[in-house]
Protein backbone atom coordinates (compact mmCIF):
# COMPACT_ATOMS: atom_id res chain seq x y z
CA UNK A 1 0.00 0.00 0.00
CA UNK A 2 2.82 2.44 0.94
CA UNK A 3 4.50 1.69 -2.58
CA UNK A 4 0.88 2.79 -4.53
CA UNK A 5 0.60 5.78 -2.17
CA UNK A 6 4.03 6.68 -3.01
CA UNK A 7 3.53 6.37 -7.05
CA UNK A 8 0.35 8.09 -6.60
CA UNK A 9 1.55 11.26 -4.98
CA UNK A 10 4.43 11.64 -7.76
CA UNK A 11 1.84 11.30 -10.12
CA UNK A 12 0.07 13.77 -8.56
CA UNK A 13 2.59 16.48 -7.89
CA UNK A 14 3.15 15.79 -11.28
CA UNK A 15 0.01 16.92 -12.25
CA UNK A 16 0.00 19.75 -10.01
CA UNK A 17 3.21 21.08 -11.01
CA UNK A 18 2.18 21.39 -14.55
CA UNK A 19 -1.08 22.77 -14.22
CA UNK A 20 1.10 25.19 -11.86
CA UNK A 21 2.70 26.61 -15.27
CA UNK A 22 -0.28 26.98 -17.26
CA UNK A 23 -4.11 26.89 -16.22
CA UNK A 24 -1.89 -8.53 -29.40
CA UNK A 25 -5.15 -8.79 -28.38
CA UNK A 26 -4.97 -11.72 -26.45
CA UNK A 27 -7.04 -14.73 -26.74
CA UNK A 28 -7.88 -16.05 -23.59
CA UNK A 29 -8.65 -19.59 -24.86
CA UNK A 30 -6.31 -21.39 -22.52
CA UNK A 31 -5.47 -24.58 -25.47
CA UNK A 32 -4.99 -22.48 -28.35
CA UNK A 33 -1.35 -21.06 -29.52
CA UNK A 34 -0.56 -18.21 -26.90
CA UNK A 35 -0.04 -15.30 -28.85
CA UNK A 36 3.16 -13.09 -27.83
CA UNK A 37 1.70 -11.43 -24.70
CA UNK A 38 1.09 -14.77 -23.66
CA UNK A 39 4.31 -15.93 -23.96
CA UNK A 40 5.92 -16.71 -20.19
CA UNK A 41 10.03 -16.70 -19.98
CA UNK A 42 11.53 -19.95 -18.08
CA UNK A 43 10.94 -21.23 -15.06
CA UNK A 44 14.80 -21.92 -14.67
CA UNK A 45 16.12 -18.45 -15.94
CA UNK A 46 19.55 -16.69 -15.79
CA UNK A 47 19.75 -13.32 -13.92
CA UNK A 48 19.06 -11.57 -17.04
CA UNK A 49 17.73 -11.98 -20.07
CA UNK A 50 15.41 -11.82 -22.78
CA UNK A 51 12.80 -14.12 -24.35
CA UNK A 52 11.74 -13.97 -28.39
CA UNK A 53 8.55 -14.51 -29.54
CA UNK A 54 5.84 -13.37 -32.08
CA UNK A 55 3.91 -14.51 -34.70
CA UNK A 56 4.05 -14.91 -39.08
CA UNK A 57 0.53 -13.24 -40.06
CA UNK A 58 -1.25 -12.92 -43.32
CA UNK A 59 -4.85 -11.60 -43.78
CA UNK A 60 -6.68 -12.18 -46.92
CA UNK A 61 -10.10 -10.22 -46.92
CA UNK A 62 -12.96 -9.22 -49.70
CA UNK A 63 -15.10 -6.49 -48.53
CA UNK A 64 -18.47 -5.68 -50.50
CA UNK A 65 -18.55 -2.26 -51.11
CA UNK A 66 -15.75 0.69 -50.40
CA UNK A 67 -14.49 0.99 -46.45
CA UNK A 68 -13.44 3.32 -44.23
CA UNK A 69 -10.21 1.91 -43.06
CA UNK A 70 -6.36 2.20 -42.29
CA UNK A 71 -3.39 0.72 -44.18
CA UNK A 72 -5.10 -0.20 -47.44
CA UNK A 73 -8.20 -1.60 -45.86
CA UNK A 74 -6.78 -3.97 -43.21
CA UNK A 75 -8.22 -2.34 -40.28
CA UNK A 76 -11.74 -2.49 -41.19
CA UNK A 77 -14.30 0.72 -39.29
CA UNK A 78 -17.31 1.11 -41.13
CA UNK A 79 -18.62 1.45 -44.36
CA UNK A 80 -18.02 4.47 -46.24
CA UNK A 81 -21.33 6.14 -47.77
CA UNK A 82 -23.75 6.22 -49.97
CA UNK A 83 -21.72 8.14 -53.58
CA UNK A 84 -24.48 8.54 -56.55
CA UNK A 85 -22.89 9.35 -59.78
CA UNK A 86 -24.93 11.81 -62.43
CA UNK A 87 -27.17 8.31 -63.26
CA UNK A 88 -27.91 7.99 -59.40
CA UNK A 89 -25.60 4.72 -58.91
CA UNK A 90 -23.96 4.15 -55.84
CA UNK A 91 -20.11 4.97 -57.01
CA UNK A 92 -19.12 3.01 -53.71
CA UNK A 93 -21.12 -0.17 -53.74
CA UNK A 94 -17.99 -2.09 -55.91
CA UNK A 95 -15.90 -4.78 -54.17
CA UNK A 96 -12.56 -5.15 -53.12
CA UNK A 97 -10.12 -7.30 -51.69
CA UNK A 98 -6.26 -7.39 -49.99
CA UNK A 99 -3.76 -9.71 -49.37
CA UNK A 100 -1.55 -8.32 -46.30
CA UNK A 101 1.49 -9.45 -44.11
CA UNK A 102 1.84 -6.28 -41.97
CA UNK A 103 0.59 -6.99 -38.96
CA UNK A 104 3.55 -10.03 -38.17
CA UNK A 105 4.60 -9.17 -35.13
CA UNK A 106 7.93 -9.89 -33.00
CA UNK A 107 7.94 -9.30 -29.07
CA UNK A 108 11.04 -9.76 -26.26
CA UNK A 109 9.68 -10.34 -22.79
CA UNK A 110 12.32 -9.05 -20.26
CA UNK A 111 13.45 -10.15 -16.65
CA UNK A 112 16.61 -8.91 -14.24
CA UNK A 113 17.78 -8.65 -10.91
CA UNK A 114 15.40 -6.87 -7.96
CA UNK A 115 15.69 -3.38 -7.57
CA UNK A 116 14.97 -1.28 -4.91
CA UNK A 117 12.72 -4.28 -3.50
CA UNK A 118 10.79 -5.04 -6.64
CA UNK A 119 10.52 -7.65 -8.93
CA UNK A 120 11.84 -5.70 -12.40
CA UNK A 121 10.44 -6.93 -16.48
CA UNK A 122 10.44 -5.10 -19.36
CA UNK A 123 8.29 -5.98 -22.61
CA UNK A 124 9.17 -4.60 -26.12
CA UNK A 125 6.83 -5.57 -29.28
CA UNK A 126 6.07 -4.55 -32.93
CA UNK A 127 5.64 -5.37 -36.44
CA UNK A 128 5.00 -3.93 -39.62
CA UNK A 129 1.98 -2.17 -39.72
CA UNK A 130 3.43 1.60 -39.94
CA UNK A 131 2.16 3.91 -37.60
CA UNK A 132 0.83 6.26 -40.79
CA UNK A 133 -0.79 5.22 -44.07
CA UNK A 134 1.95 6.08 -45.94
CA UNK A 135 4.42 3.42 -44.30
CA UNK A 136 2.39 0.74 -44.33
CA UNK A 137 4.91 -2.61 -44.64
CA UNK A 138 7.65 -0.43 -42.25
CA UNK A 139 8.41 -1.43 -38.56
CA UNK A 140 6.44 0.52 -35.97
CA UNK A 141 6.75 0.30 -32.30
CA UNK A 142 3.45 -1.25 -30.56
CA UNK A 143 4.40 -1.64 -26.55
CA UNK A 144 7.45 -0.99 -24.65
CA UNK A 145 7.13 -0.79 -20.73
CA UNK A 146 9.12 -1.22 -17.67
CA UNK A 147 7.12 -2.86 -14.89
CA UNK A 148 8.55 -2.76 -10.95
CA UNK A 149 6.71 -5.20 -8.69
CA UNK A 150 6.00 -5.35 -5.01
CA UNK A 151 4.00 -7.91 -3.02
CA UNK A 152 0.88 -5.86 -3.88
CA UNK A 153 1.89 -2.55 -5.90
CA UNK A 154 3.11 -2.39 -9.51
CA UNK A 155 4.75 0.20 -11.54
CA UNK A 156 4.33 0.75 -15.13
CA UNK A 157 6.63 2.96 -17.16
CA UNK A 158 6.26 3.38 -21.19
CA UNK A 159 4.13 2.75 -23.59
CA UNK A 160 1.06 -0.08 -23.16
CA UNK A 161 -2.65 -0.18 -23.78
CA UNK A 162 -4.81 2.38 -23.13
CA UNK A 163 -6.41 2.04 -19.80
CA UNK A 164 -10.03 1.76 -21.02
CA UNK A 165 -8.68 -0.95 -23.36
CA UNK A 166 -8.91 -4.43 -20.85
CA UNK A 167 -6.54 -6.56 -22.49
CA UNK A 168 -7.69 -9.64 -19.83
CA UNK A 169 -11.32 -8.77 -21.25
CA UNK A 170 -11.30 -7.69 -24.70
CA UNK A 171 -12.99 -9.06 -28.53
CA UNK A 172 -10.77 -11.95 -29.71
CA UNK A 173 -11.76 -11.20 -33.18
CA UNK A 174 -9.69 -12.32 -36.07
CA UNK A 175 -9.85 -8.84 -37.43
CA UNK A 176 -7.03 -6.36 -36.56
CA UNK A 177 -10.03 -3.82 -35.91
CA UNK A 178 -10.59 -5.95 -32.47
CA UNK A 179 -14.27 -4.91 -32.36
CA UNK A 180 -13.15 -0.50 -33.36
CA UNK A 181 -14.91 1.44 -33.44
CA UNK A 182 -16.95 -0.13 -30.50
CA UNK A 183 -14.53 -0.91 -28.54
CA UNK A 184 -11.07 1.72 -27.17
CA UNK A 185 -8.51 0.95 -29.54
CA UNK A 186 -5.29 2.94 -27.94
CA UNK A 187 -1.58 2.49 -27.08
CA UNK A 188 -0.34 5.47 -25.44
CA UNK A 189 3.28 6.17 -23.62
CA UNK A 190 2.06 6.59 -19.84
CA UNK A 191 2.89 6.13 -16.22
CA UNK A 192 0.45 3.46 -14.31
CA UNK A 193 0.48 2.28 -10.25
CA UNK A 194 -1.99 -0.75 -9.62
CA UNK A 195 -2.59 -1.55 -6.05
CA UNK A 196 -3.68 -4.61 -5.25
CA UNK A 197 -5.90 -5.57 -2.73
CA UNK A 198 -6.63 -9.52 -2.38
CA UNK A 199 -8.95 -10.14 -5.48
CA UNK A 200 -9.66 -6.57 -6.03
CA UNK A 201 -7.16 -3.70 -7.67
CA UNK A 202 -6.97 0.02 -8.22
CA UNK A 203 -4.90 1.62 -10.95
CA UNK A 204 -4.33 5.16 -11.53
CA UNK A 205 -2.99 6.48 -14.98
CA UNK A 206 -1.15 9.23 -16.70
CA UNK A 207 -1.05 9.19 -20.30
CA UNK A 208 -0.16 11.14 -23.09
CA UNK A 209 -0.38 10.27 -27.07
CA UNK A 210 1.54 9.05 -29.97
CA UNK A 211 -0.06 6.87 -32.50
CA UNK A 212 -3.61 7.64 -31.71
CA UNK A 213 -4.28 11.29 -32.03
CA UNK A 214 -7.24 13.66 -31.17
CA UNK A 215 -7.89 15.70 -34.40
CA UNK A 216 -7.97 19.29 -34.04
CA UNK A 217 -7.29 23.03 -36.71
CA UNK A 218 -4.36 21.39 -38.17
CA UNK A 219 -5.44 17.73 -38.59
CA UNK A 220 -4.72 14.94 -36.30
CA UNK A 221 -1.92 15.93 -33.98
CA UNK A 222 -0.24 15.25 -30.35
CA UNK A 223 -0.39 18.86 -29.61
CA UNK A 224 -3.65 19.68 -28.47
CA UNK A 225 -2.70 17.15 -25.42
CA UNK A 226 0.74 18.36 -24.84
CA UNK A 227 -0.25 21.89 -25.39
CA UNK A 228 -2.61 21.56 -22.19
CA UNK A 229 0.06 20.27 -20.41
CA UNK A 230 -2.12 18.69 -17.41
CA UNK A 231 -1.86 14.93 -19.06
CA UNK A 232 -5.27 12.58 -19.56
CA UNK A 233 -6.18 11.05 -16.24
CA UNK A 234 -7.52 7.69 -15.83
CA UNK A 235 -8.99 5.39 -12.67
CA UNK A 236 -9.64 2.03 -12.84
CA UNK A 237 -11.25 -0.55 -10.31
CA UNK A 238 -11.25 -4.15 -11.33
CA UNK A 239 -12.34 -7.29 -9.12
CA UNK A 240 -11.34 -11.07 -10.29
CA UNK A 241 -11.65 -14.46 -8.83
CA UNK A 242 -10.51 -17.60 -10.76
CA UNK A 243 -10.16 -21.56 -9.95
CA UNK A 244 -7.39 -22.41 -12.18
CA UNK A 245 -8.01 -25.86 -11.19
CA UNK A 246 -11.91 -26.36 -12.62
CA UNK A 247 -10.56 -23.39 -15.55
CA UNK A 248 -13.03 -21.10 -14.55
CA UNK A 249 -12.49 -17.15 -13.84
CA UNK A 250 -15.08 -14.06 -13.69
CA UNK A 251 -13.50 -10.58 -13.33
CA UNK A 252 -15.52 -7.26 -13.77
CA UNK A 253 -14.28 -3.53 -13.74
CA UNK A 254 -15.14 0.14 -14.42
CA UNK A 255 -13.05 3.44 -15.09
CA UNK A 256 -13.13 7.17 -14.97
CA UNK A 257 -11.62 9.10 -17.71
CA UNK A 258 -10.50 12.54 -18.14
CA UNK A 259 -9.06 14.44 -20.81
CA UNK A 260 -8.03 18.54 -21.81
CA UNK A 261 -7.29 19.78 -25.52
CA UNK A 262 -5.42 22.96 -26.53
CA UNK A 263 -6.99 23.25 -30.19
CA UNK A 264 -5.66 26.66 -30.96
CA UNK A 265 -2.88 29.24 -29.79
CA UNK A 266 -3.84 31.42 -31.54
CA UNK A 267 -6.70 33.15 -33.77
CA UNK A 268 -6.16 35.33 -37.27
CA UNK A 269 -8.66 37.87 -37.93
CA UNK A 270 -8.44 39.50 -41.98
CA UNK A 271 -9.29 43.24 -41.20
CA UNK A 272 -9.22 43.92 -44.96
CA UNK A 273 -8.77 41.70 -47.84
CA UNK A 274 -6.18 41.66 -50.59
CA UNK A 275 -7.35 43.74 -53.67
CA UNK A 276 -5.95 45.02 -56.94
CA UNK A 277 -5.85 48.65 -58.04
CA UNK A 278 -4.58 49.88 -61.55
CA UNK A 279 -3.24 53.48 -61.99
CA UNK A 280 -2.00 54.33 -65.30
CA UNK A 281 -2.78 50.97 -66.66
CA UNK A 282 -0.20 49.66 -63.65
CA UNK A 283 -1.77 46.68 -61.42
CA UNK A 284 -0.44 47.45 -58.16
CA UNK A 285 -1.42 44.74 -55.42
CA UNK A 286 -2.40 45.22 -51.77
CA UNK A 287 -1.97 42.40 -49.53
CA UNK A 288 -4.80 41.41 -47.20
CA UNK A 289 -4.18 43.46 -43.02
CA UNK A 290 -4.73 40.58 -40.49
CA UNK A 291 -4.39 40.42 -36.99
CA UNK A 292 -3.29 37.46 -34.97
CA UNK A 293 -4.13 37.17 -31.34
CA UNK A 294 -2.75 34.52 -28.42
CA UNK A 295 -5.79 32.16 -27.20
CA UNK A 296 -5.45 28.87 -25.21
CA UNK A 297 -9.36 28.06 -24.53
CA UNK A 298 -9.39 24.21 -23.52
CA UNK A 299 -12.15 21.92 -24.34
CA UNK A 300 -12.34 18.95 -21.53
CA UNK A 301 -14.48 15.57 -21.48
CA UNK A 302 -14.94 12.63 -19.25
CA UNK A 303 -15.28 8.72 -20.73
CA UNK A 304 -16.67 5.60 -18.24
CA UNK A 305 -16.06 2.69 -18.94
CA UNK A 306 -17.28 -1.16 -17.88
CA UNK A 307 -16.92 -4.76 -18.62
CA UNK A 308 -17.50 -8.37 -17.51
CA UNK A 309 -15.63 -11.72 -18.54
CA UNK A 310 -17.29 -15.54 -17.18
CA UNK A 311 -14.84 -17.78 -18.22
CA UNK A 312 -16.19 -21.59 -18.01
CA UNK A 313 -14.79 -24.84 -18.50
CA UNK A 314 -15.85 -25.03 -22.32
CA UNK A 315 -16.80 -21.39 -22.84
CA UNK A 316 -15.83 -17.58 -22.52
CA UNK A 317 -18.50 -14.94 -22.27
CA UNK A 318 -17.36 -10.96 -22.32
CA UNK A 319 -19.59 -7.73 -22.44
CA UNK A 320 -17.77 -4.53 -22.14
CA UNK A 321 -19.21 -0.82 -23.10
CA UNK A 322 -17.88 2.99 -23.08
CA UNK A 323 -19.89 6.40 -22.85
CA UNK A 324 -17.54 9.52 -23.64
CA UNK A 325 -18.16 13.33 -24.43
CA UNK A 326 -14.65 12.87 -26.75
CA UNK A 327 -13.57 9.59 -28.28
CA UNK A 328 -12.10 10.43 -31.31
CA UNK A 329 -8.41 9.81 -30.14
CA UNK A 330 -9.85 5.94 -28.64
CA UNK A 331 -10.97 4.95 -32.57
CA UNK A 332 -14.62 5.31 -31.08
CA UNK A 333 -17.11 7.88 -32.72
CA UNK A 334 -17.58 11.23 -31.67
CA UNK A 335 -14.73 13.78 -30.97
CA UNK A 336 -15.57 18.03 -30.33
CA UNK A 337 -16.95 21.01 -32.26
CA UNK A 338 -16.59 24.71 -32.36
CA UNK A 339 -19.73 25.74 -30.19
CA UNK A 340 -19.64 29.27 -30.56
CA UNK A 341 -17.55 32.55 -31.59
CA UNK A 342 -16.74 33.61 -28.04
CA UNK A 343 -15.02 37.40 -29.27
CA UNK A 344 -15.94 37.85 -32.98
CA UNK A 345 -13.42 40.87 -33.06
CA UNK A 346 -10.69 38.47 -32.09
CA UNK A 347 -12.04 35.24 -33.46
CA UNK A 348 -12.31 33.42 -30.32
CA UNK A 349 -14.23 30.83 -30.01
CA UNK A 350 -15.49 27.46 -27.39
CA UNK A 351 -15.69 24.21 -27.80
CA UNK A 352 -18.80 21.49 -27.15
CA UNK A 353 -18.11 17.46 -27.34
CA UNK A 354 -19.42 15.28 -29.84
CA UNK A 355 -20.54 12.67 -27.23
CA UNK A 356 -21.00 8.86 -28.03
CA UNK A 357 -21.41 5.57 -26.33
CA UNK A 358 -21.06 1.35 -27.67
CA UNK A 359 -21.51 -1.04 -26.38
CA UNK A 360 -20.46 -5.09 -27.46
CA UNK A 361 -20.56 -8.69 -26.35
CA UNK A 362 -19.04 -12.04 -27.15
CA UNK A 363 -18.74 -15.64 -26.82
CA UNK A 364 -16.59 -18.22 -28.24
CA UNK A 365 -15.37 -21.64 -27.20
CA UNK A 366 -12.29 -22.84 -25.18
CA UNK A 367 -11.61 -25.91 -27.18
CA UNK A 368 -8.07 -26.94 -27.94
CA UNK A 369 -8.93 -27.49 -31.80
CA UNK A 370 -12.14 -25.75 -33.16
CA UNK A 371 -12.90 -22.53 -31.49
CA UNK A 372 -16.55 -20.92 -32.74
CA UNK A 373 -17.17 -17.46 -31.77
CA UNK A 374 -19.26 -14.38 -31.69
CA UNK A 375 -18.94 -10.99 -31.72
CA UNK A 376 -22.14 -8.35 -31.73
CA UNK A 377 -22.11 -4.38 -31.12
CA UNK A 378 -23.74 -1.02 -31.57
CA UNK A 379 -22.19 2.30 -31.08
CA UNK A 380 -24.71 5.48 -31.31
CA UNK A 381 -24.04 9.53 -31.76
CA UNK A 382 -25.64 11.05 -29.28
CA UNK A 383 -24.61 14.50 -30.65
CA UNK A 384 -23.71 17.30 -28.74
CA UNK A 385 -27.25 18.54 -27.21
CA UNK A 386 -26.75 22.28 -27.74
CA UNK A 387 -26.44 24.22 -30.42
CA UNK A 388 -23.26 24.06 -32.21
CA UNK A 389 -21.64 26.24 -34.77
CA UNK A 390 -18.41 24.44 -36.24
CA UNK A 391 -16.26 22.84 -37.60
CA UNK A 392 -16.45 20.00 -36.53
CA UNK A 393 -13.04 17.55 -35.34
CA UNK A 394 -15.21 14.39 -35.32
CA UNK A 395 -14.58 10.11 -36.80
CA UNK A 396 -18.07 9.90 -38.17
CA UNK A 397 -19.83 12.79 -37.51
CA UNK A 398 -22.53 12.06 -39.60
CA UNK A 399 -23.24 8.84 -38.78
CA UNK A 400 -26.18 8.36 -36.34
CA UNK A 401 -25.85 4.84 -35.45
CA UNK A 402 -23.45 1.84 -36.55
CA UNK A 403 -23.40 -2.06 -35.68
CA UNK A 404 -21.64 -5.12 -36.17
CA UNK A 405 -22.32 -8.63 -36.13
CA UNK A 406 -19.14 -11.04 -36.40
CA UNK A 407 -19.18 -15.05 -36.93
CA UNK A 408 -15.82 -16.67 -36.63
CA UNK A 409 -14.30 -20.17 -36.60
CA UNK A 410 -10.72 -20.82 -35.47
CA UNK A 411 -9.50 -23.94 -35.91
CA UNK A 412 -5.61 -24.79 -33.94
CA UNK A 413 -2.52 -27.37 -34.78
CA UNK A 414 -0.18 -26.68 -32.56
CA UNK A 415 1.77 -23.72 -33.54
CA UNK A 416 -0.57 -23.41 -36.72
CA UNK A 417 -3.56 -21.36 -36.91
CA UNK A 418 -6.44 -21.47 -39.73
CA UNK A 419 -9.22 -18.01 -38.51
CA UNK A 420 -12.15 -17.26 -40.38
CA UNK A 421 -14.40 -14.79 -39.68
CA UNK A 422 -17.54 -12.67 -41.76
CA UNK A 423 -17.84 -9.21 -40.62
CA UNK A 424 -20.95 -7.54 -41.54
CA UNK A 425 -21.16 -4.24 -40.17
CA UNK A 426 -23.65 -1.03 -40.57
CA UNK A 427 -22.99 2.34 -40.70
CA UNK A 428 -26.49 4.44 -40.56
CA UNK A 429 -25.69 8.35 -42.61
CA UNK A 430 -27.25 10.99 -42.26
CA UNK A 431 -27.55 14.85 -42.17
CA UNK A 432 -26.11 16.49 -39.22
CA UNK A 433 -28.15 19.37 -37.63
CA UNK A 434 -27.40 22.50 -35.52
CA UNK A 435 -27.05 20.34 -32.27
CA UNK A 436 -24.69 17.91 -33.71
CA UNK A 437 -27.34 14.97 -33.88
CA UNK A 438 -27.71 13.13 -37.13
CA UNK A 439 -31.06 12.99 -38.18
CA UNK A 440 -32.56 11.09 -41.51
CA UNK A 441 -29.93 8.14 -40.97
CA UNK A 442 -29.93 5.70 -44.30
CA UNK A 443 -28.09 2.19 -43.51
CA UNK A 444 -25.38 1.44 -45.50
CA UNK A 445 -23.86 -2.05 -44.68
CA UNK A 446 -20.56 -4.13 -46.06
CA UNK A 447 -19.74 -7.69 -45.55
CA UNK A 448 -16.05 -8.80 -45.61
CA UNK A 449 -14.63 -12.19 -45.68
CA UNK A 450 -11.82 -12.94 -43.78
CA UNK A 451 -8.97 -15.62 -43.30
CA UNK A 452 -6.09 -15.09 -41.20
CA UNK A 453 -3.37 -17.83 -41.70
CA UNK A 454 -0.77 -17.53 -38.09
CA UNK A 455 2.85 -19.60 -37.11
CA UNK A 456 3.14 -19.07 -33.61
CA UNK A 457 6.87 -18.38 -32.49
Amino acid sequence: MKHFLLCSMMLLLLAFSTSAQSVSTPQDTAKSPKKPAEQKVPEKKPLFGIAISGYVKTDIFLDTRQTISLRDGHFLLYPEPQKPDADGGDINAKAAYNILSIQTRFCGSIWGPDAIGAKTSAYIEAEFFGNINPNINTFRLRHAWIKLNWPRTELLVGQWWHPMFVPECAPATVSFNTGAPFVVFSRNPQIRVTQHFGKFSLALTMLSQVDFMSDGPEGTNTKYIRNSVIPESDLQFQFVTANPAKGTEFLCGFGINWQMLTPRLSSTITISAAYDTVIDGKVFHHDAVISTYKTDVKTMAMAYNAYAKLRLKNVTFKIGGEYGGNNNAYTMLGGYVVKSVTDPTRGFVDYANIRSFAAWAEFHTNAIRWQPGLFIAYGKNLGAGEMVKGPYYTRGGNIDYAYRISPRLIFNANRFRLAGELEYTVAAYGTTNEKGFVSNPCEVGNLRFLIGVYYFF
